[in-house]
């Protein structure tokens, strides 16, 4: 009898025994392995680098369309606009146009309507990456014929969009460029300053003091598009936000009558209120159109103009310059407050003058006689104030001269532009002259030559100073700022106010500065000077004046640079010409006929009393 049953027919034993019972685990193990792996993988995936793939995956299906702000638009003080926006069509393309097959077609078809190299618009899509979701601009300011030509190959074109964007507008171009200064899309160098591609940001005066407040904030518009990048709908949207409109002290009537005052002549015109230094007016050729920084590009025209020697794009009433003798209103304040003079001091005068072996000229080659400081002011003597600094000394009129401002800023807000101008000190003269300071240098600092340098502006403030009894205003182009904090005495004598004021009208009624002696505008006071340039050039001219003189409402300063003659006979007329626009656009006819003679001959004589309170305008 058989112990076990017969095998079927056709099978076969399965002798394996061995490992059997470990292949479950082995399974098991390798499935869990594997699990593990994956879902490693997957937390890597959403997880640590989810952020950039949920982007990546956004931004196959979005576009963000930058929209750039409307910049803040600038007034004069009495509303009328000078600066503002217009409208233009700029030409944008996605980044990744250039890696596309399509490119070999695009490229040179922009080439030829825009006029930019082919090279040129790879970088600037290269510069912010294929991949980036945001428009690149490529060309702004489109005339109607390159609209017409991109309008034509629209179906060749399907990565190229143009948009409606502003663009900064003078109003009056020339007239107020060193003012207004420009704007100009930023530089690499300047990327710091913006993250925005593109943007748009002042590159000198009131528009690059005040950039902060006028450029604005961009919009954004996150759009949907298809497979072939076509927009098909707007997402998300974040309006563009204007910049701030500002309202500035410069009066368009008096910019426009002081540009045409100056005229050919190189050099500058400042008109400042010399109650708060409030500035009217401040004009400076040769000048530039600032509109032409508008463009996509400098024409070669343009650009060699911009870089000639005549430098048009130097505002000149910011700049230094020998003052000659309108410094004397220094070296006058020097004198009677040091003590060693008075206003009743009487010197000589004669034809010239030898100090340490050197000899002086007077002006006329003859002198004029005993004079006091009103009388020496009026005709200009040189021999007077020669005598005057030899006493006094050079750390006198240096410490007068920084009273005054000289050697520093004003305060203006276009400092980046701005020369502190220079008052040769002992130090300097030791470090730069490497001689000591010698009475020869001090009688030169006395009637404003040598080394000794002022801008124009500085010079403003200086008349300013007799103007308002005493007081040195600091200048500003903002309007409505608080007069008060823009103010300081100097807490000069009330005879030295005095001395000065019945000087410098004097200047007017009886010295070198007559041709303001008119009825046309109300009595003024003022003071010419002639200074020696450099390199046997022509001399640099100069005429101050303010108006009225016995309750000042107005300063003006015009100086020119290299032309030759005299400052009563180059200068003076142009101060006239700015007097004249402010009396008679302010009182609409002569100005003795709203002031009868009598009563300006007797406001005349009260010019040189000043208010011992506060000044001559009761503030």
């Amino acid at each position: 009898m058989a112990l076990l049953p017969p095998l079927p027919l056709g099978s076969k034993k399965d002798i394996r025994t061995v490992g059997r019972g470990c292949q479950p685990l082995v399974l098991i193990g390798f499935t869990l392995i594997m699990t593990a792996v994956i879902e490693a993988r997957l937390v890597y995936l959403q997880i640590i680098e989810g952020a950039k793939f949920r982007h990546k995956a956004a931004t196959s299906w979005t576009r963000v369309i930058a929209k750039p702000p409307q910049r803040g638009n600038i007034f004069d003080r009495n509303g009328k606009v000078l600066a503002s926006t217009r409208y233009s069509r700029s030409l944008y393309l996605w980044p990744m146009a250039h890696t596309k097959p399509s490119w070999s077609v695009l490229a040179p078809l922009l080439e030829k309507i825009l006029h930019i190299p082919q090279r040129q618009i790879e970088q600037q899509l290269e510069q912010v990456g294929a991949n980036s979701p945001s428009l690149v601009r490529i060309a702004r300011d489109l005339n109607p014929m390159q609209i017409t030509a991109l309008q034509k190959y629209v179906d060749q074109l399907p990565e190229v969009e143009i948009h409606t964007e502003p663009v900064r507008y003078y109003l009056y171009g020339e007239k107020l460029s060193h003012v207004l200064g420009y704007t100009q899309e930023f530089t690499h160098e300047q990327g710091l300053l913006t993250k925005q591609a593109g943007d748009v940001i002042g590159q000198m005066g009131v528009e690059k003091a005040y950039d902060h407040l006028l450029r604005g904030e961009w919009g954004v518009e996150r759009v949907e598009v298809d497979d072939a990048g076509r927009p098909q709908r707007v997402w998300t949207q974040k309006q563009a936000k204007a910049g701030k409109d500002l309202h500035l002290t410069i009066d368009l009537a008096l910019q426009t009558a002081a540009d045409q005052a100056l005229g050919k002549y190189r050099g500058a015109i400042v008109v400042i209120d010399p109650k708060n230094g409030a500035v009217l007016a401040m004009t400076s050729r040769p000048t530039f159109d600032p509109n032409i920084f508008s463009q996509q590009k400098l024409s070669a025209k343009d650009w060699e103009t911009l870089k000639s020697q005549d430098r048009p794009l130097v505002n000149r009433a910011l700049k230094a310059f020998p003052p000659a003798s309108i410094f004397k209103i220094v070296t006058t304040t020097a004198a009677l407050e040091s003590g060693k003079f008075t206003p009743d001091t009487v010197l000589p005068t004669s034809g010239s003058l030898r100090v340490d072996g050197v000899s002086v000229r007077e002006l006329n080659r003859a002198g004029f006689g005993p004079l006091e400081f009103p009388r020496a002011i009026a005709v200009n003597s040189d021999t007077f104030f020669f005598q005057v600094a030899r006493k006094i000394g050079d750390s006198t009129l240096i410490t007068w001269s920084h009273k005054f401002g000289f050697g520093q800023k004003t305060g203006i807000e276009l400092a980046d532009e701005e020369s502190t101008g220079l008052v040769p000190h002992a130090i300097w003269k030791q470090q730069i002259l490497q001689t000591p300071g010698t009475v020869d240098q001090s009688i030169n600092m006395s009637i404003g030559q040598g080394t000794l340098q002022i801008t124009p502006l500085q010079s403003a403030i200086m008349f300013a100073i007799p103007a308002n009894g005493g007081y040195r205003v600091q200048p500003q182009l903002l309007k409505n700022q608080t007069a008060a904090t823009r103010r300081s005495p100097l807490n000069m004598k009330p005879d030295t106010v005095g001395v000065l004021r019945e000087g410098l009208r004097r200047v007017v009624s009886e010295g070198t500065g007559q041709s303001l002696n008119l009825p046309a505008i109300a009595p003024a006071s003022g003071q010419s000077g002639t200074a020696q340039a450099l390199n046997g050039r022509p001399h640099h001219t100069w005429f101050g004046a303010y108006a009225p003189s016995y309750k000042p409402e107005i300063v003006v300063v015009a100086f020119s640079e290299n032309s030759g003659a005299d400052g009563s006979t180059i200068c003076a007329p142009m101060v006239l010409q700015v007097l004249k626009a402010y009396f008679q656009h302010k009182y609409s006819s002569n100005y003795a006929k709203v002031y009868p003679r009598a009563t300006v001959t007797q406001a005349q004589d009260s010019a040189s009393k000043v208010d011992q309170i506060g000044g001559i305008n009761g503030e």
